[in-house]
């Protein structure tokens, strides 16, 4: 019997792996099936230390994808608080709320700093004047907490 080959796979296959992956195959199945659909290729010595280098730059991106927003958070907390003026009523009601756009808005404009709105998590509504704490988070594992200070115009 032949023994079972090893290939890298170049797309998702299923039942076998994800892209990258390194799988053992019956020689048939890589020859007749992987290779001409060229959903694999044969493992080399070289293919192995290319895939090695790619997860090093990946982890590399990715660590100074996450000390940027950790400088991202510090310059953030450094400035204290934003300041959003908005239209007020009886009882210190705003018209309408601040929303997590607002908060984006005033973000950019004070620190020059371009964050998603998707990204500013309220935890309640904020429909009066006053200070209020905002999770925005930089990345998976950063979250900033911002002091929003709601002020009538």
């Amino acid at each position: 019997m032949a023994k079972d080959v090893q290939v890298m796979l170049r797309q998702a296959v299923p039942g076998l792996g994800k892209p990258g992956e390194v799988v053992s195959v019956r020689p048939g199945y890589a020859r007749n099936y992987l290779f001409p659909r060229q959903m694999a290729v044969r493992l080399t010595p070289g293919l192995l230390k290319e895939q090695q280098m790619r997860r090093e730059q990946e982890a590399a991106r990715k660590l100074a994808e996450k000390q940027q927003a950790e400088n991202y958070k510090k310059a953030l907390e450094t400035i204290g608080r934003f300041v959003i003026r908005k239209k007020v009523g009886e009882k210190d009601l705003l018209f309408g709320q601040v929303t997590a756009s607002d908060i984006a808005e005033v973000v950019l404009a004070t620190s020059g700093l371009d964050i998603d709105r998707r990204n500013v998590l309220l935890d309640e509504e904020i429909k009066k004047t006053g200070v209020y704490l905002v999770q925005v988070k930089l990345h998976p594992e950063v979250t900033a907490t911002l002091r929003i200070q709601v002020t009538p115009e």
